[in-house]
């Protein structure tokens, strides 16, 4: 997909967002759900989204939302870190299909890192629920209120 069209409701994070799709939720308010990422690249990445915006990616999207999202990155990023002491962490966006956008819903990875560990590829493998469910716990009880 190029970076320009139309949102697509079908789409995978929207379903979720309806509660059409189960998800491993870390935490959410009205705006906004970071939630597990069922294939992840490493232990404890997660997906930060817009519950209420249609952009497909950062460049449709309104400020204020990115202003939202951003601040939600940074308070699901600093929870991961508490929780799971990596060395380092990769936050990322793609946009458009040959930037590796593979779902278009603007969203934010968060991503832990640790030296010597190899980064696994996006879907690669399922991860257990259960283990993303002790995870998110994990991850939640180190947010900052």
């Amino acid at each position: 997909m190029s970076l320009d069209g139309a949102y697509d409701d079908g789409n995978i994070f929207a379903k979720i967002v309806r509660g059409e799709i189960p998800s491993v939720t870390v935490w959410e308010d009205d705006q906004v759900l970071a939630f597990m990422d069922v294939f992840p690249q490493s232990k404890g990445h997660v997906l930060v989204i817009s519950k209420t915006s249609k952009a497909r990616n950062l460049l449709d999207a309104e400020a204020k939302t990115l202003g939202r999202l951003i601040g939600a990155v940074q308070k699901t990023a600093r929870a991961v870190r508490a929780a799971l002491k990596p060395d380092g962490l990769v936050v990322t966006q793609f946009n458009g299909a040959p930037a590796g956008q593979t779902v278009f819903h603007l969203h934010f990875h968060i991503i832990p890192r640790w030296d010597g560990v190899p980064l696994g590829r996006h879907g690669e493998g399922m991860a257990d629920t259960d283990a993303l469910k002790a995870l998110a716990a994990q991850i939640a009880d180190r947010l900052e209120r």
